[in-house]
């Protein structure tokens, strides 16, 4: 799959710290790719550089095969939610937005201008000054702002910040539709669990470098393991261990734990259900993305970027 996102080689010093280094990775159309990493990791830093609002001292960023700088004509394919809300304090929220997209050139209104105020759900508060809007309206307004563009790439910093979980639960939703309808997506987000409900892919950086990056399932271990809830987990294992298809078997809080490498769970449930053995469920088995998170930037020492 082409990249539509990518970073090769990319290195940007603030002073005597290196905010990023050697940094590269690459996202694909329908990709929900989340970039993780603890504070200080380099995150924004990449990000910044992603959308031309900061040079890299090394490397190149490239979005839909374009190099991008500060006003690159592919960034109009783009939506970005970065550094949090900035609007005129005195105009409506409507207004705002007009201004931000009548600034770029273009006939108001915008392509999807009516699905990003749906997100927003500001209803006639979009008419009201944002001097007096919360701030989560002002973090909504900013992804309305994002999206109304129907943008081919979104990247977004935090973009769940001061959304309550209705909200945050509608943002994942409408991220996930544009990505089946092709867009790449890439999200930044300290909330690991609504990113593991979300993401396809995941970068993870810390200290400014990448630690790891591929599709979420094979970074969180889950691929080929699945976990088998059955009654007679005895029973269950000493049928499953005979069975050519399966790598191994172990007995884990009252449950099994299976490693079937490239078998559909059909295989090995057919084998319990024939010898007798009752299958309640069969999931996959993996780490959370809080667990793999924890265990990949661990042990790193104090954080040398921001």
């Amino acid at each position: 799959m082409a990249a539509v996102i990518s970073a090769s080689g990319l290195s940007k010093r603030y002073g005597r710290r290196q905010a990023v280094g050697g940094l590269g990775f690459a996202v694909g159309s329908g990709q929900v790719c989340a970039l993780l990493g603890p504070n200080g990791a380099g995150k924004t830093s990449t990000i910044r550089m992603l959308v031309g609002l900061s040079r890299p001292d090394e490397g190149e960023a490239r979005i839909l095969g374009e190099p991008v700088g500060l006003g690159a004509p592919v960034l109009r394919r783009v939506g970005v939610l970065i550094d949090g809300p900035a609007f005129v304090p005195h105009l409506s929220g409507m207004a705002n937005l007009k201004l931000l997209w009548t600034a770029t050139g273009r006939a108001w209104p915008p392509p999807a201008l009516d699905d990003a105020l749906d997100l927003a759900g500001l209803g006639a508060a979009a008419n009201r000054k944002v001097k007096g809007y919360s701030m989560g309206m002002k973090q909504r307004l900013m992804l309305a702002q994002a999206l109304m563009r129907a943008p081919d790439v979104l990247i977004l910093d935090e973009p769940a910040n001061g959304l309550d979980p209705a909200e945050v639960r509608a943002l994942r939703e409408r991220l996930g539709r544009l990505a089946q309808e092709g867009a790449a997506v890439l999200v930044s987000s300290h909330q690991l669990a609504e990113v593991q409900q979300l993401a396809t892919h995941a970068v993870v950086m810390n200290r400014g470098r990448l630690v790891a990056s591929g599709p979420l399932d094979e970074l969180l271990g889950g691929g080929d393991a699945f976990r088998v809830e059955v009654d007679d987990t005895r029973r269950a294992a000493a049928v499953l261990r005979e069975a050519r298809s399966v790598a191994s078997v172990a007995v884990r809080d009252g449950h099994l734990v299976v490693t079937a490498p490239g078998t559909p769970p059909a295989e090995f449930v057919e084998a319990l259900v024939t010898a007798g053995v009752g299958v309640m469920s069969v999931t996959r088995d993996g780490r959370s993305l809080e667990e793999a998170f924890l265990t990949m930037t661990e042990g790193e020492g104090e954080h040398a970027a921001r």
